[in-house]
């Protein structure tokens, strides 16, 4: 996993840097990963025309730094202070942006840059919230980024992935504690998910789902094969009332009545190592009420997801009720469902938001969007898990059905829940990337994600 230090965390970072090297140490190293940067832009330096935009502070330390090494290159470099830049930048081959760092607050409106033109900014675009990643004013919209030592919340989320570009995290030195977040990459799969042991049966890793009425069985017909394709040896899938459905042949039904459906259903899934619970099951308050029986009563892992996230009321009552739980819970809610929740929506800081309602409810938290952060109350850090693989695709009907499977799936093979439910999270948005870029649809994603978890095995 790759870490992910705050604007706070990248203070400290540096005061004990400054503690072993000196501040033009620091800034040496920073202004030529830069200018290597430029060089690998240009393709060469040699009579290319280089604009650099300084600020008073260490970015515009390192611009001048990388003005300097550029100009001994062989480039034409014209150094224009922030302050005093005119409205537009006279045409050039490259834009370095070293205006504002991590450390802006407030709105900055860049100097209009030549269409076409590449823009690479220092540590972070000028004008975004390293935190956040808000934007206000007519921020940087840089083609490319060096940023130093670790990425920053506001590389991935809010505005700042629209305004970064391409990201390049350069070591310049700087070494820190274990961080409070961390993005999951690709290696981290292979890494944390275990093989399947030699010695195993399809009672190992069997996952018990709870899902669909009539109208909503597509909702447990996606979650049956979300978990399938993740490696769940069994499934066994109850729906209230039995509706009827072209069900997953893999999958074993049960039958459950229309109500007092929670018993018959946790005896049948006795020997499952975890569940899902809620999507396409209603609103009811009668429904409601066995979803609490059903998560009450359950020894295992619980995704409570959708519907069942409806049924938990606001943060208070589900609190309550996952108190006694000796078994982790997971929430899953996207932007809607979060508010309906605390009665506010999450907001810029998608990791704040995911930490304040993990602690609110003592669950873990799987907050869904462009980038899903995942956090768990209580742990050592990191407490939050960042995962940016998602794309536009994702938003069609059914395929957060499909995540909350490959979670279940992941927990009944033995993977720590807030890890679990990262790691789904991560490979469903792989999975979405791998399918078609137009007309994806939530049935295309169980046969992907077996796909994108058999190459992620391959390789690793």
């Amino acid at each position: 996993m790759r870490a992910v230090l705050t604007r706070d965390e990248m203070r400290a970072a540096d005061a004990a840097a400054l503690a072993e090297v000196t501040h033009g140490t620091l800034v040496a190293r920073a202004g030529t990963a830069v200018a290597h940067a430029a060089l690998r832009i240009l393709g060469g330096a040699y009579g290319k025309n280089v604009t650099v935009v300084v600020g008073k502070g260490s970015n515009g330390a390192d611009g001048r730094v990388a003005a300097a090494y550029l100009s001994r290159r062989g480039a034409r470099v014209t150094v224009v202070g922030a302050g005093d830049a005119p409205p537009a930048l006279a045409p050039c081959d490259l834009v370095i942006d070293g205006a504002y760092g991590t450390g802006f607050h407030g709105a900055y409106d860049a100097p209009l840059v030549a269409s076409g033109t590449p823009i690479l900014a220092i540590d972070i675009a000028s004008g975004v919230d390293a935190d956040s990643g808000a934007a206000p004013g007519a921020a940087t919209r840089a083609t490319h980024t060096v940023t130093f030592a670790a990425l920053k919340p506001g590389l991935l989320q809010g505005e700042g992935p629209g305004h970064c570009g391409e990201v390049q995290v350069v070591d310049i030195g700087v070494s820190f504690p274990i961080a409070q977040a961390a993005l999951v990459e690709d290696a981290d799969v292979s890494d944390l998910l275990p093989p399947r042991p030699r010695q195993s049966n399809k009672w190992a890793s069997a996952v018990g789902v709870a899902a669909g009425s009539a109208g909503m069985e597509g909702a447990a017909i996606l979650c049956a094969r979300g978990a399938l394709a993740a490696g769940s040896g069994m499934v066994r899938l109850g729906s209230p009332g039995d509706p009827s459905a072209p069900w997953p042949a893999e999958a074993v039904r049960m039958s459950l009545p229309a109500a007092g459906w929670a018993a018959p259903f946790l005896a049948q899934v006795a020997k499952c190592r975890a569940l899902v619970v809620g999507p396409g099951l209603g609103t009811g308050p009668a429904t409601a009420e066995e979803i609490h029986a059903v998560v009450a009563g359950a020894p295992v892992p619980v995704v409570i997801d959708a519907d069942a996230l409806t049924a938990l009321g606001d943060v208070e009552s589900a609190r309550a009720l996952l108190a006694n739980r000796s078994a982790p819970s997971i929430l899953t809610p996207h932007d809607g469902e979060y508010a309906r929740l605390t009665g506010s929506p999450p907001g810029e800081d998608r990791l704040a938001a995911a930490r304040s309602l993990a602690a609110a409810t003592g669950a873990v938290v799987l907050l869904k969007g462009p980038l899903t952060a995942v956090a768990a109350p209580g742990a050592a850090a990191p407490d939050v898990l960042l995962v940016a693989s998602g794309v536009p695709a994702l938003a069609t009907a059914g395929s957060g059905d499909v995540l909350c499977g490959v979670i279940a799936a992941f927990l009944a093979r033995g993977v720590q829940a807030a890890v679990a439910a990262a790691l789904a999270a991560h490979v469903h948005g792989r999975a979405a990337a791998a399918g078609p870029p137009a007309g994806l649809v939530a049935g295309d994603l169980p046969g992907l994600v077996a796909g994108v978890l058999g190459t992620m095995a391959h390789h690793g």
